[in-house]
């Protein structure tokens, strides 16, 4: 949390002061589709974080009481896994968009 929620948040407003800066419009459409391939990948990021959280915590119970992991671990393991591939590739597009900016 101490380093990923600053970025988070200071990544998009930069990204806009920076855009401003050198003089592209806010409603580029490069740019609001980078805006929604942004709202996508946070959408995604935020339950794999409390997935995260959960798994760590079946994790550390499974080793304390020294048994397999839980089937609901590897529940939230798939679900962590399905939402890493949106969240994925939309930071590829945006990369891609940032680079390119096409019209």
């Amino acid at each position: 949390y101490l380093f990923t929620l600053p970025a988070a948040v200071f990544q998009p407003l930069s990204g806009l002061w920076l855009a401003e800066l050198v003089g592209y419009r806010p409603d580029e459409p490069w740019l609001l589709s980078s805006y929604v391939l942004y709202a996508i990948t946070g959408a995604c990021w935020i339950p794999v974080v409390w997935l995260q959280t959960q798994m760590r915590n079946l994790a550390g119970s499974a080793v304390r009481d020294g048994r397999p992991l839980p089937a609901l671990y590897h529940r939230y393991m798939r679900i962590w896994f399905i939402l890493g591939w949106p969240a994925f590739l939309s930071v590829i597009a945006i990369f891609f968009l940032m680079v390119a900016r096409p019209a």
